[in-house]
C-alpha cells in the first residue's frame, strides 16, 4: 500500500505564496493520478489540482494561473505551488493517490491565508 504525508501548510498573508508537500512511500507502483484537494468551512471538499502518470495536468477553475501541481519523481514527492493567495482558498488541503483498485489520502495540512 501507499503511505502520503502533507507538509508545508500554515498561515500566509493574501497574496503571498507556499508550497505544499505530498512524500509518498511505501508500494510506491503503478500509481497512474495524484491530486490535491481541499475543503474550507462550510464548502464542499473540492479538487484543486491533479495529474495523471503521463504527467497531464488539470486545475479548478479558481486556481488556474496561481496554482501549480508537480513531482518529483526521485523524491517520490508531489507538490502544489500556490502563488497570489487569497482569503477564500484558506482550507485543509490532502493529497490522495489512485493505485487501481486503491485510492489513498493523506492526512491534510492547513493553509490558513490572512486579510
Amino acid at each position: 500500500q501507499v503511505q502520503l504525508v502533507e507538509s508545508g501548510g500554515g498561515l500566509v498573508q493574501a497574496g503571498g505564496s507556499l508550497r505544499l508537500s505530498c512524500a509518498a512511500s511505501g508500494s510506491i507502483v503503478s500509481i497512474s493520478y495524484m491530486g490535491w484537494y481541499r475543503q474550507a468551512p462550510g464548502k464542499q471538499r473540492e479538487l484543486v489540482a491533479s495529474i495523471t502518470s503521463g504527467g497531464n495536468t488539470n486545475y479548478a477553475d479558481s486556481v488556474k494561473g496561481r496554482f501549480t501541481i508537480s513531482r518529483d519523481n526521485a523524491k517520490n514527492t508531489l507538490y502544489l505551488q500556490m502563488n497570489s493567495l487569497k482569503s477564500e482558498d484558506t482550507a485543509v488541503y490532502s493529497c490522495a493517490a489512485r493505485q487501481t483498485p486503491y485510492v489513498y489520502w493523506g492526512q491534510g495540512t492547513q493553509v490558513t491565508v490572512s486579510s
